[in-house]
């Protein structure tokens, strides 16, 4: 049941305008700065080329390339997780669901499985660039798997918060709002504990956690923050659900 509620959203997600267009920008975005990157690697390369145990061209160019297209893609994210459940709460969709006999635990995951499909479409056709170096030179695959994985696991809490915040309301816009400010919120506290990296505000950083994976660099520590704050607002989510179900 859980498969099919996704394949149910992510069909209306691309019947809709906004997925083209979200795709469309992204691949737009990430190939031009690809391309940038690649001049700049070029440019610095005879300055790098007498230099032992210097930067690759997976340093300068992939891991920047993930980490420009993380400061990006977290700010559209909201725009797709707010329509997950206001959308059908205010259509009246969600109340035939919600008497059906499938759990909110199916529902709230495959809405969810529904968004992490879509953003692992963009991943993917990120990853493509900086796999099309492949042909030319040599990259470090380690690095570039590490970064993906980074890209992934910070994409996948953004859409988890936005499904919570989705769950809350039946207006799009506050869900979408909700989420940014949260988004902001975390943003904030990584930038202004940027000198501190052992604060406990530096631990709630919601970006913090991913540049170490866009150096090749993947610690158990970090993959868990991402885990935790998946798991906590798909629980939230679950559980506001189900305490609006038992009301009805």
């Amino acid at each position: 049941m859980i498969l099919n509620i996704a394949l149910r959203d992510l069909r209306s997600l691309f019947l809709s305008p906004l997925a083209w267009i979200v795709l469309a920008i992204i691949i737009f975005i990430s190939a031009w700065k690809f391309l940038n990157l690649i001049d700049v690697f070029f440019s610095l390369q005879p300055k790098l080329i007498n230099i032992e145990n210097t930067l690759g061209v997976t340093d300068i160019v992939v891991a920047n390339l993930f980490y420009e297209s993380a400061l990006k893609i977290i700010w559209i994210i909201p725009l797709l997780s707010m329509k997950s459940l206001s959308e059908e709460r205010r259509s009246g969709s969600l109340q035939l669901l919600m008497s059906s006999p499938v759990s909110m635990t199916e529902i709230i995951l495959g809405k969810y499985l529904a968004l992490l499909i879509f953003i692992l479409i963009m991943v993917l056709t990120i990853s493509l660039m900086p796999l099309s170096l492949l042909m030319g030179t040599q990259i470090d695959i380690g690095k570039t798997i590490s970064g993906l994985l980074g890209l992934s696991l910070l994409l996948f809490s953004t859409a988890a918060i936005g499904i919570y915040f989705s769950s809350l309301t039946r207006t799009p816009a506050i869900a979408a709002i909700s989420t940014y400010g949260v988004i902001s919120m975390l943003w904030l506290i990584g930038i202004s504990t940027s000198t501190d990296s052992n604060s406990l505000f530096s631990y709630l950083s919601l970006l913090n956690h991913s540049i170490n994976m866009y150096r090749g660099i993947i610690s158990s520590t970090d993959v868990m923050y991402y885990l935790l704050l998946i798991v906590t607002f798909i629980t939230l989510s679950i559980h506001h659900m189900d305490a609006q179900r038992l009301q009805k």
